[in-house]
């Protein structure tokens, strides 16, 4: 049986198992089971990104503003950074930063204030809009979650969520600079 898909007006893209077949065919040193896995996450992850950028647009945000929002909100109560901070945690450039942060203020989905023990730093802060959006983000996030795992166990979540942080820390160990963006993504 074929996994194949077929994308409505795009190009046909080959099952896991076509493509693995065609791997094999071009590169003999190939493993199958390990092609398998990382085919298969990228796929996942690729579809999962998907997913959530379509729950994002029908709450008129962007990805990027999203991430924004998000890092704002893990730095905790009251939910706000320095525009450099905000950019190092995000891999981005400051120029970059200060383009994301003028149209989110515009949108009303942060402040940026001068900071009053500094007048010299400036504060970036989620306003309530800002954090009524994350958590209707969050919510649609997961029930999509929800439904994604439905058919795993409580077991197999766990055994499955433990080796997929033994991979991560793997690729954080090699590679402990990939964490941040190769290019700016607006």
């Amino acid at each position: 049986m074929s996994d194949t898909t077929e994308q409505p007006g795009g190009p046909h893209e080959p099952s896991l198992d076509e493509q693995i077949a065609a791997y094999q065919r071009e590169f003999r040193d190939l493993d199958p089971q390990v092609e398998q896995v990382v085919s298969a996450l990228g796929r996942l992850n690729r579809r999962m990104n998907v997913a959530y950028g379509r729950q994002l647009a029908t709450l008129g945000i962007s990805n990027a503003e999203w991430e924004v929002l998000k890092t704002l909100v893990l730095a905790g109560s009251p939910y706000r950074l320095g525009p450099g901070e905000l950019a190092k945690r995000l891999g981005l450039t400051p120029a970059a930063m200060t383009h994301r942060i003028d149209r989110m203020a515009g949108e009303g989905l942060v402040t940026r204030d001068r900071d009053e023990n500094n007048r010299v730093r400036v504060i970036v802060e989620v306003t309530d809009e800002g954090r009524t959006k994350w958590l209707e983000a969050m919510r649609m996030a997961t029930d999509f979650e929800e439904d994604l795992l439905q058919d795993l166990t409580a077991e197999e979540r766990g055994v499955l969520g433990n080796m997929l942080i033994r991979l991560l820390r793997r690729v954080e160990h090699a590679q402990p600079d990939a964490g941040g963006r190769l290019t700016d993504l607006d």
